[in-house]
């Protein structure tokens, strides 16, 4: 875990209250791993603020947010050069990717964020992106370097039309998914879940849950998992955020 302040050495509008930033982090490559997250201090709030690691690269990490708050609102107005306190990488992520599985990334919204991390160039990766509207897709480009990036949109305005839901089972099949990861509301996770057990496929979650300590002190992001027909209550920050389910 690195605690520092990390300069922001690049910041882009990806689309209408929607950013990424590059932070730079010495060795945080050496530390991190897809799917981890970094809680990030914001000037006038207490509280940090959770955000996955979109990419990974030497010297530095990307993070991909939504405005939706006075927080991420001033995240937005910040300007390159800045230093920026943060925790990184915290949390449990994905398990490494073998080069013989053919992967399915199933991501909603931001919840595609944390997905691109997994990606490169020796896997076999498809990637099933659902949102609003075709003014709302982000990062194609960034997918398309390591598969097929295949889009939903609720008003049918590019790509399938309805749910991401929708179309999993389908692209399973016709690209013969042995493992699926996916990130995104919950109500679209519980439905992913679902079929990967129906399908028999091994499936990781990336959760998203509202957060304040990220190490598991202030027990604020419990939730309950149904394992097996059991109940479990976890911790996102530090049981997850990636949760494995094996056929």
């Amino acid at each position: 875990m690195i605690y520092e302040n990390a300069k922001l050495i690049k910041k882009t509008k990806l689309k209408e209250n929607v950013f990424s930033i590059i932070l730079s982090c010495k060795g945080i490559e050496k530390k991190a791993t897809p799917g981890q997250f970094a809680n990030i201090l914001i000037e006038g709030f207490t509280l940090r603020r959770p955000f996955s690691i979109c990419e990974i690269e030497k010297n530095q990490i990307s993070i991909v947010f939504n405005v939706k708050g006075k927080g991420t609102k001033k995240m937005a107005s910040w300007q390159e050069g800045k230093n920026v306190n943060i925790i990184a990488p915290l949390g449990k992520g994905f398990a490494p990717l073998k080069k013989k599985e053919k992967i399915l990334l199933v991501g909603g919204g931001i919840g595609l964020a944390p997905l691109l991390c997994l990606c490169k160039k020796e896997h076999n990766i498809t990637t099933l992106a659902g949102f609003n509207s075709r003014k709302d897709i982000i990062l194609k480009k960034e997918f398309e370097k390591f598969g097929d990036f295949l889009v939903c949109t609720k008003d049918g305005s590019l790509g399938e039309k309805g749910l991401v839901t929708d179309y999993v089972k389908k692209y399973v099949e016709k690209y013969g998914i042995t493992r699926i990861a996916s990130c995104g509301p919950n109500p679209m996770l519980e439905k992913v879940l679902k079929i990967a057990k129906e399908e028999k496929i091994f499936c990781e979650i990336s959760l998203e849950e509202r957060m304040a300590c990220g190490i598991g002190a202030c027990l604020c992001c419990q939730h309950i998992l149904n394992e097996n027909s059991n109940k479990k209550i976890v911790h996102v920050c530090k049981d997850g955020p990636v949760f494995k389910f094996s056929p």
